[in-house]
């Protein structure tokens, strides 16, 4: 027994025994973690419970031929889904979990994205065919709605190449995401250039631009393109749904320690004065496609992406985020890069 113990321990994946009397005789740690430590000379009827496990045990029982069924596990209060292997041994039958739940919600993931790129991009689409439409019959003579039309589909193809463009930002950052930059950089300078970049939007917005920055430089390790992007993308939430008439606040403070990066860093602050998230939502805000308002979204040009692209360029940085908010006070975003 000990040494059966020993072999299924030496396996990377949960395996357990079941014996002549269709008993669980023996399991390694994996599968006690997974199923449960009390499972141990339980019939195996009552330990698996689904009809195509049981009938499958019975039938390498029966016959000897190896078998391979879906199986789902809740141990815990965690559900996760497994590729269960049963195969006679000698007499008895050896079951093996390979979880598989890892692929599944990759793939869940990956419908998810082509349903969400395909909705976002059916939208202007529709409207430009309708457009279109309109200008070949009843606005073919007539240019005040021409002017009208043009200018709609001049924004809805803009909408569409904003999608295309930071999609493909977010593809090239999931490719080099192991690749932490090497470049010293001052985050004075990142922030000055998106201020520049951003100062128009600000005026049209009705909302001041407060830029704090420290008289000395301000030196980490990044990519000076990327971490402007994450200025930009961030300030310009807070201008789309930040108050009309208030403020954006943008500070750096000098290098010093910070804890959740375990080491020397630079916090980067950008606060806004308007309306705030609610607690639930915030934990969801840097998934892809995710929004709050998704009507408010669409109206003032959003794609859904902007949150997802700091969130990995964050992440590439080797840095840390933080959202912190409350309704109708407003919102905080903490960026800390790694000196």
């Amino acid at each position: 027994m000990e040494k059966s113990i020993a072999f299924l321990n030496g396996l990377p994946i949960a395996a357990a025994v079941i014996s002549t009397d269709q008993r669980l005789a023996v399991a390694n740690a994996l599968f006690s973690k997974a199923m449960g430590a009390d499972l141990l000379g339980r019939h195996f009827i009552t330990a698996f419970r689904q009809p195509d496990v049981i009938e499958a045990i019975e039938q390498v029982f029966a016959d000897g031929a190896p078998l391979m069924v879906p199986f789902q596990a809740g141990a815990h209060g965690i559900a996760t889904s497994y590729d269960m292997h049963i195969t006679a041994v000698d007499q008895m039958v050896m079951v093996s979990l390979i979880d598989r739940t890892d692929a599944e919600n990759t793939g869940r993931l990956r419908t998810d994205f082509i349903a969400n790129v395909s909705h976002e991009l059916r939208t202007p689409l529709t409207a430009l065919a309708g457009f279109i439409e309109t200008l070949r019959g009843a606005a073919r003579n007539d240019p005040a709605a021409q002017d009208r039309f043009l200018g709609l589909m001049d924004a809805e193809a803009g909408r569409m190449t904003q999608l295309v463009n930071e999609l493909m930002t977010l593809s090239k950052l999931e490719g080099n995401g192991y690749q932490q930059p090497r470049a010293v950089i001052d985050l004075r300078d990142v922030v000055q250039a998106a201020r520049n970049t951003l100062d128009l939007i600000a005026v049209k917005s009705d909302i001041a631009l407060d830029c704090t920055l420290p008289g000395s430089a301000v030196q980490i390790i990044g990519d000076e393109g990327e971490l402007r992007q994450v200025v930009i993308n961030l300030v310009e939430n807070a201008l789309k749904y930040g108050c009309d008439g208030g403020r954006v606040m943008i500070a750096v403070d000098p290098v010093t320690h910070h804890t959740p990066i375990r080491g020397q860093g630079a916090k980067l602050t950008i606060a806004d004065q308007g309306h705030g998230i609610a607690p639930h939502h915030i934990a969801r805000l840097t998934e892809r496609f995710y929004r709050v308002d998704a009507h408010r979204s669409r109206a003032v040009g959003g794609v859904g992406l902007g949150l997802a692209i700091v969130k990995h360029i964050v992440n590439r940085h080797r840095g840390r985020l933080k959202i912190t908010s409350q309704s109708g006070q407003g919102t905080t975003i903490t960026v800390i890069l790694p000196a």
